[in-house]
């Protein structure tokens, strides 16, 4: 049966879906910006994942008293934001696959594709700046909620990346947290879910408590990620399976079984040698298992989920919506199952 948080997700995915599509319909009358921009920007951005993002946006805004559609600008400036990211993070990690299909580099070309995610990432301020239900405080408001977002995501791609370019092996469970916080965290959790409350004109206390719990459930989000990557079930593989061993990331998983594997020196080898190889990539997932790292990163992100679900629990909320929250925080852990 699905859950309360999959039932909101479903009921709403289609008119967030239609809303989205009206950033890329109609946009131009030259043929040839048609077919190099707004078309394929527009099939990336409706080759959906559960939309979450944009959705947890307007129920935060709900959940403080607010209208639910009022927020619909900013979660759709998330989404774009989230386009944006994916395009470049894919360009810069060498992916093949997205949401099962081929990345837009390979389908479009690296420069195509580096142009749709610059016009996805100047739709984040512009949909919100064209919103005329918002006076210039919001707006100033939200624009700054989004630019920090945007900022500390930029900040964590940076680590991710910088240390596998420079070969790093020294890092602690600290270092990979504070890199998955800044990476994913703010923009899968704790930005849309304090601009939705902003724009429901929320007390103060509610809006950082909503954005304490997204960074708490963002960060969980992203180990569980880390996690299906290496051992998800088949139905789960929408983008390539196992290609963080590939890309020698510096997943918790990874960070933890480096500091306690009997086998360090050939798990780092493996996470230098760019492998492809199934039985390569198998004896990696064989070494974090060993270690214990796959349920130590399991474990952690349920610790994680406990704690949000605690900074909620005296928080003044609609009590529906706090419901859809606290099955939210249980969703993002529970997608291995």
């Amino acid at each position: 049966m699905p859950s309360p948080f999959t039932g909101f997700l479903n009921r709403h995915f289609e008119e967030i879906n239609r809303h989205l599509v009206s950033f890329f319909t109609d946009k131009t009358d030259n043929a040839d910006i048609e077919a190099y921009l707004y078309a394929p920007l527009g099939r990336f951005s409706a080759n959906a994942g559960k939309r979450h993002r944009p959705l947890i946006c307007m129920l935060a805004c709900q959940a403080v008293g607010g209208d639910f559609h009022a927020a619909i600008s900013t979660a759709a400036a998330i989404e774009h934001f989230q386009s944006a990211a994916l395009i470049h993070d894919d360009i810069a990690d060498n992916g093949q696959l997205r949401r099962g299909e081929p990345c837009m580099y390979l389908t479009e070309g690296e420069g195509i594709a580096i142009n749709c995610g610059d016009l996805a990432l100047s739709l984040v301020t512009g949909t919100v700046l064209d919103d005329d239900s918002f006076d210039d405080h919001m707006k100033i408001r939200l624009l700054h909620e989004l630019v920090d977002m945007t900022t500390r995501t930029i900040e964590g791609q940076a680590l991710d990346l910088g240390w596998v370019r420079d070969q790093r092996f020294d890092l602690t469970v600290d270092d990979y947290l504070r890199m998955a916080t800044l990476k994913t965290a703010y923009y899968s959790g704790a930005t849309p879910l304090a601009c939705g409350a902003i724009i429901g004109r929320g007390s103060s206390e509610q809006v950082e408590a909503l954005r304490a719990f997204g960074l708490n459930t963002g960060l969980a989000f992203q180990i569980q990620d880390d996690l299906l990557n290496l051992v998800g079930k088949k139905e789960a593989r929408n983008k390539d399976f196992r290609s963080d061993i590939t890309e020698g990331k510096r997943t918790l998983v990874a960070v933890h079984a480096l500091a306690h594997s009997s086998h360090r020196d050939e798990l780092v080898r493996i996470l230098q040698s760019v492998a492809t190889d199934q039985k390569v990539l198998s004896r990696a997932v064989e070494i974090f298992e060993e270690a214990g790292s796959i349920d130590f990163a399991r474990d952690y992100s349920f610790k994680l989920t406990a704690q949000a679900k605690e900074l909620l629990a005296n928080v003044e909320l609609d009590n529906h919506c706090k419901e859809l929250f606290m099955s939210m925080a249980d969703f993002f852990v529970e997608r291995l199952s």
